[in-house]
């Protein structure tokens, strides 16, 4: 949001950096943390985040406050742009979650008044009223920061802008400080249900009366409908010094809730096209709004990416519903929007791609391999913190002891930028075992009868059999703990087209994903 040069980053590429970074640490530690020590690493993380050069925001932005709901549903903070331009962004992240289940989640069944923009003739849902609410009044953590003081170059040590207040009051504190000139502007920003809300935010923040003046921006990204025809009119009324709503042509939250069915007709080629069950999913997820009908703000001009569906998760293009939910994560992502607007992207946080070994007791040395682990890293067996482990200088392998636990556990290791999803080759089984039955991979994909094919995973023994629904497949062929082989059978004509390869030992059968799947050719 620099003029500086013409190279600088744009406007889009800066806020949606920013709306990216607002995820950093949203997943609390699974061994438990309190509100107040996932909001200090929360801090940290993304302080670590807006310093890095590397990205869009070019290091010049500056944490000023933040605060994260009691739930953990919204989170938004305030960063201030030191490089003169006289620029506050107020991000919100919103909810982190499957897109679909933040969806079905969000209560779009009832409208309310939406009076504090500025207007008693507008009306929102009330999930998106309730999700307001909770960021204009959430407080940040008690603490102090430096601030610009009035007349002086921002981030003068004389002032303080306490960070212990709720978004407006830290805003007014910080406007309170900056220069007359030039004009402040404030950049009201988020993705997905943060851009949501961010469009309820900015139209309350721009009706208040404010120091200095300030001009105020809106940009949201992937943003679901907020409200009814007219609150979107009344948004698209107010005298924004900058209004852009961007949308990747084949995500689908911000055609929630006015045009969902479009999605009954996706993907293009190569797919995943929509299969029944899928199109049943997207019309019962329709019915929460109860018939109330949703207009997006510049609904008509919206900033449209993707629009030729070049961008696209190539290993999730099968008919089948995990594919296709799949690709609705993978087009809905941060990182494929930073993509698409040609941004750098932000360091993701870390993530556990096995262990070993699989099964054992309290006290097994366990070895965990995955990428972005850091001198910070903490590491959780399920809910049992884990204290006796090390850190590779590599980032990229822990050696730990295993805490006493019993059932089967997932590995997990948190970061200040995040914690590792939970995986099924991250998972570590107590009392003897036996190990999880894990299929990670098919090669080859597709085929047809008699077709070998190299099934990785874990948990294999001697003796492990493989199955398409209820069909063994013959030549089975155990390898190691981690492979076996097999040729698949006939394929019936009740089956669809791409199936799901499932591995058995003893009485545990591995659970199905698209990483399972196998597409029949002839």
């Amino acid at each position: 949001m620099t003029t500086a040069a013409q190279s600088d980053p744009n406007p889009a590429q800066v806020t949606m950096t920013l709306s990216a970074i607002a995820a950093t640490a949203a997943t609390p530690r699974p061994s438990g943390e309190s509100l107040q020590e996932q909001t200090q690493r929360a801090r940290l993380g993304i302080a670590a985040q807006l310093d890095n050069a590397a990205l869009a925001t070019r290091s010049t932005w500056e944490l000023r406050w933040l605060a994260l709901s009691p739930d953990n549903a919204n989170l938004a903070y305030i960063a201030w742009n030191s490089d003169g331009s006289n620029q506050i962004a107020v991000v919100v992240r919103g909810t982190i979650d499957n897109p679909t289940d933040m969806m079905e989640d969000l209560d779009v069944g009832t409208v309310v008044p939406f009076t504090a923009g500025g207007s008693a003739n507008t009306a929102v849902s009330a999930g998106a009223m309730a999700a307001f609410t909770q960021v204009v009044t959430a407080r940040g953590i008690t603490a102090t920061t430096d601030a610009p003081a009035a007349g002086s170059e921002p981030g003068g040590p004389d002032s303080a802008v306490p960070t212990g207040g709720t978004l407006p009051q830290v805003l007014a504190a910080l406007l309170s400080y900056v220069p007359s000139t030039p004009r402040p502007t404030v950049y009201v920003t988020g993705h997905s249900l943060g851009g949501c809300i961010a469009t309820t935010l900015a139209t309350y923040l721009q009706a208040q009366t404010w120091a200095k003046n300030p001009s105020f921006a809106l940009l949201t990204f992937a943003a679901p409908t907020a409200g009814l025809k007219s609150f979107a009119d009344y948004v698209d009324s107010r005298p924004w010094s900058l209004n852009e709503r961007w949308v990747n042509a084949y995500d689908l939250v911000p055609r929630a809730w006015s045009d969902l069915s479009a999605a009954k007709g996706w993907y293009p080629a190569p797919g995943p096209s929509a299969n029944e069950e899928v199109k049943i999913l997207l019309s019962g997820i329709d019915l929460l709004r109860n018939g109330n009908v949703y207009v997006q703000p510049s609904a008509t001009s919206p900033k449209t990416v993707n629009a030729d569906y070049t961008t696209y998760n190539a290993q999730l293009v099968n008919e089948t519903t995990g594919d296709f939910l799949g690709q609705v994560a993978f087009q809905h992502a941060n990182s494929t929007y930073l993509n698409l607007l040609g941004a750098p992207l932000v360091p993701a946080g870390p993530t556990v791609t096995a262990v070993s070994p699989t099964a054992g007791q309290g006290g097994q040395s366990v070895n965990i391999t995955g990428t972005g682990f850091s001198a910070d890293s903490v590491v959780d067996f399920g809910p049992i913190p884990c204290t006796d482990f090390s850190v590779d200088s590599s980032g990229t392998r822990i050696k730990a002891t295993a805490p006493d636990g019993h059932g089967i556990a997932d590995v997990r290791v948190t970061t200040m930028l995040g914690t590792s999803p939970a995986v099924p080759l991250g998972q570590f089984a107590y009392d003897g075992g036996p190990a999880p039955v894990v299929v990670s991979t098919v090669t080859p994909r597709s085929g047809k009868l008699g077709t070998q094919v190299t099934i990785n995973g874990s948990g294999f023994t001697s003796g492990a059999t493989a199955h398409i629904k209820d069909i063994a497949l013959t030549s089975v062929t155990f390898v190691s703990p981690t492979q076996i082989t097999a040729k698949v059978p006939l394929h019936r004509p009740e089956w669809p087209k791409t199936v799901d390869i499932t591995v058995t030992v003893g009485v545990a059968t591995s659970p199905t994903s698209p990483a399972s799947e196998f597409t029949y050719t002839g």
